[in-house]
């Protein structure tokens, strides 16, 4: 019942008098029941703690509403076409080991080829990325209310490293089959051998053995993580990013 609702009749001098019992329910469940734990219950069902701050439940839901949202949003900016090329921030560039490949292959003429194969392994990133919104999703749904707090109170991107910690190895075996599946259809294992091909025909030019597939990987999941990053920053400093009154309770404290 409503405690709005939680009212008796008593009859005195002829007439009905109307009695509030939320003070007496309150005394009874206290006396009843340890003290502590029962207000902090009570408590928790208007979303505030004993301390008067939000409760863990409202903490833990905002969180997790807010992630739910950043992680989204750092899917769909990611998992479609030019989600990692055309970010500068996260773009996949030719492997540090095989810049002296790419300057080589550059000078003889072969840099239509190289630009193509850069463009084939972000394709491929941007393929894998929408395998990570559930691997997140199940990271949120194991998140405890002691880490909910520490992540509220944390810096601008506790949470991301939350699922770095949580999910990096979870992501790196989901992503790495379809990689090399995207790889194979955009062609970049193709693009690669074809690449290293041609360079070990220049004269004098030697080329070390790189796992380009687990490359890929990596620098995928770098520029999930970096995306994501910004997202939690947003609604975290970023009033108008709190698309919720939830976010908005939880995030304006």
């Amino acid at each position: 019942m409503p405690f709005a609702l939680c009212h008796f009749l008593i009859k005195k001098g002829g007439k009905y008098m109307v009695l509030r019992i939320l003070p007496i329910v309150l005394v009874i469940l206290m006396t009843a029941l340890p003290a502590s734990a029962q207000f902090d219950k009570l408590l928790k069902g208007f979303g505030t703690s004993p301390s008067g701050g939000l409760s863990d439940a409202k903490i833990g839901s905002g969180l997790k509403e807010a992630l739910k949202i950043g992680t989204e949003n750092t899917v769909n900016l990611t998992g479609r076409t030019d989600g990692y090329f055309m970010n500068q921030a996260i773009k996949i560039l030719m492997p540090e080991k095989l810049r002296n490949v790419e300057k080589g292959l550059r000078a003889v003429g072969y840099g239509p080829q190289v630009d193509e194969f850069v463009v084939s392994m972000n394709r491929a990133a941007e393929k894998a990325a929408p395998l990570a919104k559930e691997i997140f999703w199940d990271a949120l749904r194991e998140m405890t209310f002691d880490e909910a707090r520490k992540i509220l109170s944390g810096p601008d991107t506790a949470a991301t490293d939350y699922f770095k910690r949580k999910t990096s190895d979870h992501l790196t075996t989901a992503f790495k089959p379809e990689v090399d599946k995207a790889m194979n259809e955009v062609g970049v294992t193709r693009q690669y051998k074809e690449l290293v091909g041609k360079y070990q025909t220049i004269p004098f030019m030697k080329s070390e053995s790189f796992d380009i597939d687990q490359y890929v990987v990596t620098r995928a999941l770098d520029g999930l993580f970096h995306v994501l990053g910004e997202e939690e920053k947003k609604i975290r400093t970023n009033p108008a990013a709190r698309v919720t009154d939830l976010l908005k309770e939880v995030f304006g404290k």
